[in-house]
Parts: structure tokens; sequence; C-alpha cells
């Protein structure tokens, strides 16, 4: 029987839940989600939204990852799109390496120090880990990955030209507006903890509304919220 993650807070779970899909999936401030939390009756500070987005949303973040990764890893995938985004932390640069799938879907965010072979490889070992197999990965023509696609014996799959990574540089943008909100990160390891769970959690939401009707959206954005409302509870 899965435990219940919020009993040891008088808040319920769908106040605390409500809450953290407000701060990581749209590009608001805690102060910005308290006030919208009171005009909904519900009386929090925004230290509490900080908590629970710092004990809950990695939590939440897992569960549909893990979800996800089963789905993918049960066949073959088309095409992978990977690129880096340069993060100022403290004014020294980071990386945020980032994997992206034939559908626009982050799969798998890691940050580093560095953008050498070691980062490249340590990122693609811990892709393909996850999600498995894919028969072609396409890349800017950073001499990095082509070392690290040697080394395991994947550099046939490896694809590079001037506009066929746009894919990955537009799954930057939404990252890009919830940085700003932000105003930067201070810690790589708050890099680290946010991409991966922003990723997941604007993945599950991302309905694709302008490919779809608005009556396909409707039924995948109630889906996503009735799957949402699901998470972390206990068995019942």
């Amino acid at each position: 029987m899965k435990k219940n993650p919020f009993r040891y807070f008088k808040t319920s779970g769908e106040v605390i839940q409500l809450a953290v899909i407000m701060y990581v999936r749209f590009p608001l401030s805690l102060r910005n989600v308290e006030d919208l939390m009171h005009e909904r009756g519900i009386d929090i500070c925004h230290e509490s939204v900080r908590l629970w987005v710092d004990r809950f949303g990695a939590l939440f973040a897992g569960q549909i990852r893990k979800k996800r990764a089963h789905y993918l890893r049960q066949r073959m995938q088309w095409r992978w799109y990977l690129d880096e985004v340069f993060v100022k932390i403290n004014g020294e640069t980071h990386y945020l390496w980032r994997a992206v799938d034939h559908e626009g879907e982050v799969l798998e965010a890691f940050a580093t120090k560095r953008r050498n072979k070691a980062a490249a490889l340590t990122f693609l070992k811990k892709a393909m880990k996850r999600y498995g197999n894919r028969r072609t990965i396409v890349t800017d023509k950073l001499k990095s990955y082509g070392a690290a696609m040697r080394e395991i014996g994947n550099k046939q799959r490896q694809e590079t030209g001037r506009h066929l990574n746009n894919r990955a540089e537009n799954s930057h943008l939404p990252f890009r507006r919830r940085e700003r909100a932000m105003q930067r990160f201070r810690r790589m390891h708050n890099l680290q903890k946010f991409a991966s769970m922003h990723a997941s959690l604007y993945n599950h939401f991302n309905g694709d509304r302008h490919l779809n009707s608005r009556p396909i959206f409707k039924a995948y954005r109630s889906e996503a919220l009735s799957e949402w409302s699901q998470l972390a509870q206990p068995a019942g």
C-alpha cells in the first residue's frame, strides 16, 4: 500500500498539488501563487509554496517521468534532438544538456559545468538508459557529441545540419520564460532539480494546442488533469 505523502501536513493534498503546478507550469513567482490562491479563498504563505515545490515537485515529476520512460522503452523511437542551453549561475556559465524527441517532448535535462566529451557521454548514457533505443540522433556541430558517440559505438546514427536541430532550439523557450520569472538560479543543484521537474510537468500538460482541434485538445487537457490529481495519492 502506498503511503500518503501529505500525512504530516495540515493543508490538503489537493491544495498542495494546485500550488505546485501553478508555480512550475506557469511563469509565476512564489508571491504570485500566494495571491492567486488567496483569490480562491486559500490563505497560504509564499514560503509554504517554496517548501511544497521543493518537497513534492520532484516526487510528482518522477512519477510522470517513470510512466513515460516505461512507455518509450517498449518501442523503437524515431529521432532524438540534442542541444545545450547556456545558463548563468552567479556570473559563471553552466550548460543544461537537453534531449527532445520527435514530438517535441523533453526527455532528459542534465546540468554540467563543462561542455566536453565527458559531459556529453554522461548525458547520452543517462538518456539512453532511461528511454531506450532511437534510430537517429540530431545534434549541432559540437565536437563533444561526435567524440561521445564514437565511444559508445553510435556515431553512424548522428545527424548534423544547419536547421535540423530547430525542434530542440524551440523546446528551450518555455524553460527560458520560467528562468526569467525566477530571476535565474543560484546553484547548479537547483538548476538540475528544477529543469527536470519543469520538463516532466510541461510535457504532461502539453496538449499540442496548435495541432489538435478544440474538442481533442479539451479531451487531452481533461485527461492530463485527471492523471495529475491521482499522483501521489495513497492506494485505497
